[in-house]
């Protein structure tokens, strides 16, 4: 193993409430207060892809409107997200990922739109510690896919993904990868190569178990 890919949301960081609070925001200079989301219920959208979550989240509206406005709520999350502090990086998170970086190289690869994984770097103060990330704002493909391509881009060979839900399982598998459940994010997938309670089992999880 000489290389970990990250998910973001529910991996790295739980920043959902200051999420919901971004799209309010918006939603509510549109005058569109009865469209009002929240942490719980982001919590079963976090992972999905921006289309995904539009379809939810404004099922009413007119398909080509409501992507239109999820866009404009993504940019004003980014917008109130690089405004805040945004203390919700796990317990653990920056000390693990110092460690990881002096065995492995670091990627992510998220469904999130653009400019949000450096970001979530910028916030944590990491940015040094990752080679190089892709999202599906960059790519426009679903996260096996965007896997597929940061392999191909940064030749990566032995490698694994770390996140917490479902479609993070399903697209580590469908780009041949081995997956770790973060067990303290969002989600349960249906099966997983190895698990962690908290970010700081990772370094002697990988010393310990071949993926």
């Amino acid at each position: 193993m000489e290389s970990l890919i990250f998910d973001i949301d529910g991996t790295l960081w739980d920043s959902r409430a200051l999420v919901a609070e971004g799209y309010n925001l918006q939603l509510h200079d549109e005058g569109l207060v009865g469209y009002d989301t929240d942490a719980e219920e982001l919590k079963t959208l976090f992972g999905k892809t921006m289309t995904e979550i539009a379809d939810i989240l404004f099922p009413d509206i007119p398909q080509q409107q409501r992507y239109d406005l999820m866009q404009r709520c993504m940019d004003r999350e980014n917008a109130y997200l690089a405004q805040s502090p945004c203390r919700v990086g796990y317990e653990g998170i920056v000390e693990t990922l110092e460690s990881l970086a002096r065995d492995y190289r670091l990627f992510i690869v998220s469904n999130c739109q653009k400019g949000y994984p450096e970001l979530v770097m910028e916030k944590l103060g990491v940015t040094h510690l990752f080679t190089g990330w892709l999202c599906y704002g960059d790519t426009q493909t679903p996260k096996g896919e965007t896997i597929l391509r940061l392999m191909e881009r940064y030749h990566l060979h032995a490698a694994c993904y770390i996140g917490d839900t479902q479609g993070d399982m399903e697209a580590a598998h469908y780009a041949g990868l081995p997956f770790v459940w973060a067990s303290y994010g969002f989600g349960t997938p249906e099966t997983y190569e190895a698990r962690i309670s908290a970010p700081a089992e990772l370094p002697a999880l990988l010393k310990e178990i071949t993926l």
